[in-house]
């Protein structure tokens, strides 16, 4: 897709949103201009009342959180018998553009909290309209009341139509963001299995079989029988260590007790058995503000596969850990001076056992996050964690 794309469709998007303030101002605006062109007593005696009208129109677009639930009704209520007033007492010529500001005063209506005030709302802007059509035609004259009428209906529907779709559409995606949830769990799950089959289940058997050749051994040969139960006791020792780390990774201690970057720091100084280990290294940039628990586990978890998967098949001397706080994201990169890989190609050997990168990509998915590598053969690789703080809401504003 072009990249002008997105920007043509939150053009259109916008332009669709300030139609409705266009059809209530223009008119406003004219009038007040023929009204001071004819200079009269009575157009004098309007004029101020629709400059009102229109002031306080745009007050409500920009105070509309400062309204309130309660306010909201309020100021649609006297929106409406302001132009109801001004519709009644300025000049026949010039009324019939007033008809029209009905259908942006029902846009506002159908905003409104409640159903019995949107009800409510469309029944005084309808009667409104029907009465100032009658005193404009001279009477019921379809041709003046079929236009404006039409036009209100139809903005109705249009727009209940366009409410229902979005019910729909915001429904959907709560479902799909629950079944990516789940399938989450379940990888998780998966991961946690063949981690247990991997280590625990493989060492416990051969730690069974070493204590039944001792038990075999124990008369005949009591020195092997020894060395087969001491060689047992440092494998549970070890088993001992890998079961804490599995439980570790089930429920993160470190976020119960504290913050995600203390977690984090703790992670990357916590000391590593294997040989040639690489040296790790944390820092951290932006205000830290609090995250939800799910968000701020799921960037450990993370965190967590990046960090073994540098240690592991790397082969670096450095790895750099950083959390990055903005507005309205976090971000973990994980960056190390390894071999490196060439992502558009493969996947590097080993990443896909454990905590691998689409394992990671589809946990940050699920949350609206993203994760982004960056690496080439011999120069490092580079892996960005990124996830919003919370999932976005649209202000419903008119």
């Amino acid at each position: 897709m072009s990249p002008t794309v997105p920007v043509l469709r939150r053009r259109l998007s916008l332009s669709a949103r300030q139609l409705p303030h266009l059809v209530f101002l223009a008119p406003v605006a004219g009038t007040l201009v023929r009204l001071v062109e004819l200079n009269s007593e009575l157009c004098w005696t309007v004029a101020p009342p629709i400059a009102a009208l229109g002031l306080l129109y745009i007050a409500g677009p920009a105070r509309w959180e400062r309204f309130g639930a309660a306010g909201r009704p309020v100021w649609l209520g006297t929106l409406v018998l302001l132009w109801g007033w001004v519709s009644w007492k300025i000049p026949v010529p010039l009324a019939f553009a007033y008809t029209w500001l009905a259908v942006p005063l029902a846009v506002l209506a159908l905003r409104m909290p409640g159903r019995r005030v949107t009800v409510s709302a469309i029944g005084a802007i309808t009667a409104g309209l029907l009465a100032s059509l009658i005193r404009i035609g001279g009477g019921v004259d379809l041709d003046v009341l079929a236009p404006p009428l039409a036009a209100l209906c139809a903005t109705v529907v249009l727009y209940r139509t366009q409410q229902r779709l979005n019910s729909q559409l915001a429904a959907s995606r709560a479902e799909l963001a629950e079944s990516q949830r789940e399938a989450g769990r379940l990888a998780e799950r998966t991961r946690i299995a063949r981690d247990l089959h991997d280590t625990l289940a493989q060492e416990l058997a051969g730690s069974r079989m070493l204590l039944q050749a001792a038990e075999r051994d124990w008369e005949r040969d009591p020195d092997a029988a020894l060395r087969q139960v001491r060689a047992v006791s440092q494998a549970l020792g070890a088993h001992l260590e890998e079961t804490r780390t599995i439980i570790g990774d089930l429920t993160p201690p470190a976020l119960e007790r504290d913050d995600l970057e203390s977690a984090l720091r703790g992670l990357c100084t916590r000391p590593h058995s294997s040989a040639g280990a690489p040296r790790v290294t944390f820092h951290t940039g932006g205000e830290p503000h609090p995250l939800p628990t799910e968000r701020a586990v799921t960037l450990l978890r993370v965190a967590q596969g990046l960090l073994a998967n540098a240690r592991e098949h790397a082969r670096a001397t450095h790895v750099r850990v950083s959390l990055t706080y903005e507005d309205d994201r976090a971000t973990v990169e994980v960056r190390d001076d390894g071999r490196g890989f060439d992502p558009r190609t493969r996947q590097p050997s080993g990443l896909d056992r454990g905590f691998g990168l689409a394992a990671a990509r589809d946990r940050l998915s699920a949350l609206g996050g993203r994760l982004t590598v960056d690496s080439r053969p011999g120069h490092g690789t580079r892996v960005r964690a990124e996830l919003p703080v919370a999932e976005r809401v649209l202000a419903r504003t008119p």
